[in-house]
């Protein structure tokens, strides 16, 4: 019985995950897995469309020879936005010779069929199922598995939906089982979203110079799909940079299976050393850039550095200084940050001293412990602008010399003994409180009006952050809100086994 539900397909191939178990390293998990999955997408959403075009084709009179040759017509498919899949990298068609030729074989040879016909996936899709240290065997009890899962369209919603929702969860549970490793290619769902809800990127240029597997820029296309009425998808232009090439690979198969024709660059780079998108000036930043990176490439006459030159034991200042510098005119950015960026010493604080004095720095946010499973690192959120004027036909307020404090480290819930999430009322309350201070047009329509929140939000002038010397800890400034929220035995879980134990739990 095939499956088609996210929830239905998500416990099929976590099934199918654990066959790979003792074969191949857990790192190399996403490979095989997210690869698969993409390849048994893509020959699904082919025969979908194959079969909706006969049909119609029928229904119009055409007779079978005519109709067998406009089923063959690529461009049938190509401007249908439906990726054209040769005969031989079709699932049904490498079903029937298996046996004959080899699964690993069979599949290396599909993903090199699909980038060579598909210019936005070249060098993208793994071909990693024909090796001399991988079974043969698992991976034929592999391909079985996932067999069963149907990516089809339902009637709730398109295949691409639902391709979408299982990419997200792999990639969510890879990154618990990788541990650390994991962090550095996924950003928690709530804290990408909360990025996203307070920047509202509905035109435009959308950039992220540390995209990991693309999950900022996918939020960003979805943000537009669940505001209807505040434009389309294609109003946004989407641009990226990663430096590690197998999660660039993750990042170019999940804008991909999001409809998404995103530009990451024609390879992966180091964006400190190496700027892929050097003229980019983009409307919308958004990035959850490595923890107090240190020996990163630093080189002391970058002209990024206008507000001074980072140390080279920490580069949270230079992706702040990178955002900047990537701006429009009236850009936005929100980038994540350990919360030791708000209130370090010295060289930092004489950066943080000159964002302050340039007005760039928009909005404080400090978050709430254990959003990250990959860290315990206490982070914020930084929102960067270059004008805070009313700009016009959209009418925002004048918020000239001033920086909005919130303090959200009291939010939030847990939804296991480690990990912490935002909530929809808190997401809500956070980017509302934004919003209104900002005086958007969402703000407007929801009459929200900004008022100080003792506790929670304080909007301070530039005289009162100096007083602070600069410091931007949103404490300092809201004053005495809600405890933070701390599970008494939240005992960080990482690694395969402590994941695979909760699988079975779940599955059994």
């Amino acid at each position: 019985m095939s499956a088609s539900t996210p929830e239905e397909i998500q416990a099929i191939l976590w099934k199918a995950a654990d066959k790979l178990r003792g074969s191949v390293d857990s790192v190399q998990y996403k490979e095989f897995m997210l690869g698969l999955i993409f390849l048994k997408f893509v020959s699904d959403a082919f025969d979908e469309h194959r079969n909706k075009l006969a049909k119609k084709l029928a229904e119009d009179g055409v007779s079978d020879d005519r109709i067998g040759v406009f089923l063959e017509d690529r461009d049938e498919y190509t401007g249908a936005h439906v990726f054209w899949v040769p005969e031989t990298a079709r699932w049904s068609w490498i079903a029937a010779n298996a046996k004959s030729q080899g699964v690993g074989k069979l599949l290396d040879e599909a993903m090199d069929a699909v980038m060579r016909e598909n210019a936005s996936l070249a060098g993208v899709l793994p071909k990693v199922f024909n090796r001399d240290d991988v079974s043969q065997q698992r991976v034929t009890e592999l391909f079985d598995l996932i067999t069963d899962a149907r990516f089809g369209s339902t009637e709730d919603m398109p295949a691409q939906v639902v391709l979408g929702e299982v990419y997200e969860y792999f990639l969510n549970n890879f990154a618990r089982a990788e541990g650390k490793k994991g962090g550095e290619f996924y950003t928690p769902q709530s804290v990408v979203r909360l990025a996203v809800e307070a920047l509202e990127p509905d035109n435009g240029r959308v950039y992220d110079p540390a995209c990991g597997s693309g999950g900022m820029l996918v939020q960003a296309s979805k943000f537009i799909e669940a505001h209807g009425g505040r434009g389309h998808k294609a109003d946004i232009a989407v641009y990226g940079q990663e430096v590690n090439e197998r999660t660039w690979r993750l990042a170019k198969m999940n804008l991909a299976i999001h409809g998404i024709d995103g530009n990451l660059a024609v390879r992966w780079g180091d964006t400190l050393a190496d700027d892929k998108h050097p003229d980019l000036k983009a409307d919308f930043v958004m990035a959850n850039p490595p923890f107090n990176m240190r020996n990163w490439a630093r080189n002391e006459s970058d002209v990024r550095w206008q507000y001074g030159i980072p140390p080279r034991s920490n580069a949270n200042f230079a992706w702040l200084q990178h955002a900047v510098s990537k701006l429009a005119d009236r850009g936005t950015a929100a980038i994540v940050l350990a919360n030791s960026s708000h209130s370090s010493p010295r060289v930092e604080a004489e950066i943080r001293k000159a964002m302050v004095e340039a007005d760039l720095v928009a909005c404080m946010v400090a978050l709430p412990p254990q959003l990250f499973r990959t860290t315990q690192i206490p982070a914020c959120l930084w929102f960067l602008t270059k004008d805070k004027s009313p700009q016009g036909a959209k009418r925002l307020d004048d918020r000239r010399g001033t920086t909005l404090f919130i303090d959200a480290s009291g939010m939030g819930e847990m939804v296991d003994r480690t990990e912490r999430i935002l909530t929809e009322a808190d997401l809500a309350k956070i980017a509302g409180t934004y919003h209104a201070w900002r005086g958007t047009e969402s703000a407007q329509e929801a009459n929200l009006v900004y008022q100080d929140e003792p506790g929670f939000c304080f909007s301070a002038d530039v005289a009162t952050v100096r007083e602070h010397e600069y410091a931007l800890a949103p404490a300092r400034y809201v004053g005495v809100g809600l405890p933070v929220a701390v599970e008494p035995h939240a005992v960080p879980r990482s690694g395969l086994a402590a994941l695979m134990k909760d699988l079975y739990a779940i599955f059994d």
